[in-house]
């Protein structure tokens, strides 16, 4: 598996290993013991999948608070997605940053995003699907979002603002300088 930082602190991509032949392929996508060889150890309790029909559904930024807070392990199963992730760490150097990524079938990349944090992504293709693994269960009670269109964060997304499809709930985030964020 190679593990590379990607900018921000402790927001890496990993791409495991992956055997085919004539058959089709094979690969080990999640190993514990694996991921502490390069310092990350981390439990992950719930495995959440997402679907979007449409190329340019964007979901985020989206993040839970302490004590509920989740690292996220993220791919896709099928199609493509630009994913980011925005430190919303309070008293951190890179609060307010982001960083960006192509996550892939293709490219068969995964994205770590730590505690602290809030992720977001859009869908680059029609029938993409998201799988992610999270360190604690979702709690509504924790549950937060910030604005996909921050000017505070300046996120450059690949698919211009009047094409994308976002809920309701994330149409009506509030802006970083508004979020309960980590202290």
């Amino acid at each position: 598996m190679q593990v590379r930082s990607i900018g921000l602190g402790g927001v890496v991509e990993l791409v495991p290993a992956k055997y085919g032949d004539e058959r089709g392929y094979f690969s080990e996508t999640y190993n514990k013991t694996r991921l502490s060889e390069h310092g990350i150890d981390l439990d992950f309790v719930q495995d959440n999948q997402s679907y979007s029909a449409r190329r340019g559904v964007l979901r985020g930024l989206h993040y839970q608070l302490e004590p509920r807070a989740q690292d996220k392990l993220v791919r896709v199963l099928k199609g493509s997605i630009f994913d980011v992730a925005v430190d919303i760490r309070r008293g951190s150097p890179t609060f307010g940053e982001w960083v960006g990524l192509e996550l892939s079938e293709g490219k068969w990349n995964q994205l770590l995003i730590p505690k602290g944090f809030a992720h977001g992504f859009v869908t680059l293709e029609d029938h993409t699907i998201v799988a992610y693994k999270v360190t604690d269960c979702y709690s509504p009670e924790h549950d937060r979002g910030i604005r996909f269109d921050d000017p505070d964060i300046g996120i450059s997304w690949p698919i211009e603002a009047d094409a994308l499809q976002l809920s309701a709930k994330d149409g009506t985030a509030t802006s970083l300088a508004d979020a309960e964020v980590f202290e």
